[in-house]
């Protein structure tokens, strides 16, 4: 711990500063965030809705407004919309712009846990947290989605690690922050953003009896205000132009019936997120079992106890809410990243050994998948996805292979306190392998023959509907709005699937890849 960066030896000229030390760290963290952001066509269906949302927005030039393919989208607030648009203002139409606002929040959120580990249990757990952020998959793959989740958690864990502040120091300062971070979460994603950061206050202040502090910081008017002042004006602007329109499709349906009834068919059962919670913290899942294991002795500290409260409530909440979708967990992911940074700074040798060996066995299933896909796609029942992944592009092992190299050699002795920073390198080797090289190909498995068929799109002027398939990315690359229709006009170019080509008379194939098909107007 007295020479967190390894420099002990070195010439002084050559030493860096701390704020040095800083700067050069959260610039390594926002590389895997950053590396080949733009490299993988946009998913369906998420990221393209929000995509063609924000598209639709600017050509409109009502910013208070989001429509999808002409119709009024009201599954999410704003905010993320917003960002998206400045982005895309600033870098043109494409998917780093469209993809930049989550993955400067996940690094925003990276470096607020490093900040928060740092100030209470040293550079080095900082240092960790900050790492375990950006390489861990779940946090990884939501950086990197143009979707509002990514910034949903920034504002969370900066509400929620305010509100921490307020009850640890008690002073106003941090408890109004607070109520800030809480409004502009409102602005992203509704009412889970009082939700969690309110929850983790209150199970503490029960487990507590800190009472006192609960009831002060709910007469806070300060915090009030900041909250009513960032949120209020769009909820007031969206109900006055859409009525009741907007309370039953935000409000009823996208929150409400989203924990009472199942969307998407999205369902899963009580343990789902048992299950899922550890998944998305790979390759540092091992140490979510220490922090299991201490449980008990965490809980009986203050900290801990706060932390422990979050992530439990997460995790019991949506384990009751019948829309199960694996991002959900991450909110309660953050202070179980606090936790497992504190462990492993703490940690026997024994325990970065397993976090060592966790890290080579997942870059293994990293590079597994290209030959995984191959062996079951013959097992697809889906027409559609069962072309699209038979036909899916090879993938060279040279990059995985030097991975797991590298990351073999930097495991290899991490569990000297003098080798500390070998775990989060290997881990970050694996991260910028996933962005890389594992996104990039599974990106161009999936979504490569949508995209090449708006660029095919181009040279047809004529009006064009997509008949079963969904796919809103279609019209981001498209750059037009291409609606959703059962019964395709004679005169329409469709987009659709090979296996179920548009009723009526038969239509040329304009385009073809893999499954997805581009068909002309109707012979007459």
């Amino acid at each position: 711990m007295s020479d967190p960066a390894g420099t002990r030896g070195w010439p002084a000229f050559l030493v860096p500063s701390r704020a040095a030390q800083r700067i050069a760290w959260a610039l390594v963290l926002a590389l895997p965030l950053l590396w080949q952001l733009g490299g993988t066509p946009l998913f369906d269906v998420d990221e393209g809705a929000f995509s063609e949302a924000t598209r639709e927005m600017l050509a409109s030039g009502d910013w208070g407004h989001t429509t999808l393919n002409g119709a009024p989208r009201f599954d999410k607030p704003i905010g993320v919309y917003w960002l998206q648009a400045i982005a895309v203002r600033l870098f043109g139409l494409n998917e780093f712009a469209l993809r930049l606002p989550s993955a400067l929040s996940c690094w925003v959120m990276a470096l607020a846990l490093a900040a928060f580990a740092a100030e209470r249990w040293g550079p080095r757990a900082g240092a960790l947290a900050g790492a375990m952020t950006v390489s861990s998959v779940g946090f990884l793959v939501i950086g990197r989605s143009a979707t509002a989740d990514s910034l949903l958690n920034v504002l969370l864990v900066l509400a929620a690690l305010d509100a921490w502040r307020y009850i640890e120091s008690g002073k106003s300062a941090p408890l109004q922050r607070a109520y800030a971070w809480v409004g502009l979460g409102l602005l992203v994603k509704g009412p889970v953003a009082v939700l969690v950061p309110g929850a983790a206050v209150f199970v503490w202040t029960v487990a507590s009896g800190r009472w006192r502090l609960l009831v002060a910081a709910l007469a806070e008017w300060r915090g009030w205000a900041w909250l009513l002042v960032l949120a209020l004006p769009w909820y007031v602007y969206a109900l006055h132009r859409d009525g009741m329109a907007f309370v039953d499709g935000f409000l009823l349906h996208h929150n409400v019936e989203r924990f009472t009834g199942t969307i998407g068919g999205h369902r899963g059962s009580l343990l789902y997120y048992v299950a899922v919670m550890p998944l998305l913290l790979m390759p540092w899942t091992p140490l979510v079992a220490v922090v299991v294991a201490r449980a008990r002795s965490l809980w009986a500290q203050p900290l801990g106890r706060y932390l422990l409260g979050w992530s439990g409530f997460v995790l019991l909440f949506f384990s009751f809410s019948s829309t199960k979708l694996p991002h959900y967990a991450l909110y309660g992911c953050a202070p179980l990243v606090l936790l497992m940074a504190r462990a492993l700074e703490q940690a026997r040798p024994w325990v970065a050994r397993m976090v060592a060996a966790s890290v080579v066995a997942w870059t293994c299933v990293v590079a597994a998948v290209p030959a995984l896909v191959a062996h079951f796609a013959p097992t697809v029942s889906d027409p559609l996805y069962h072309a699209l992944l038979a036909g899916a592009p090879s993938a060279s092992l040279l990059a995985p292979a030097l991975v797991l190299l590298l990351v073999a050699v930097l495991g290899w002795g991490a569990s000297t306190a003098q080798r500390w920073w070998r775990l989060p390198a290997a881990a970050g080797a694996v991260a910028l392998l996933v962005c890389g090289w594992s996104l990039p190909w599974f990106g161009e498995t999936l979504q490569g023959p949508v995209r090449a068929a708006a660029a095919a799109a181009a040279a047809h002027p004529g009006s064009i509907v997509q008949s079963g398939v969904h796919l809103p990315s279609f019209s981001v690359y498209a750059e037009r709005i291409v609606p959703k229709t059962d019964a395709p006009l004679p005169g329409d170019i469709v987009l659709g699937r090979a296996d179920r080509p548009p009723a009526g008379a038969a239509r040329p194939h304009l385009f073809e890849q893999r499954g997805i098909v581009l068909f002309g107007p109707a012979a007459p």
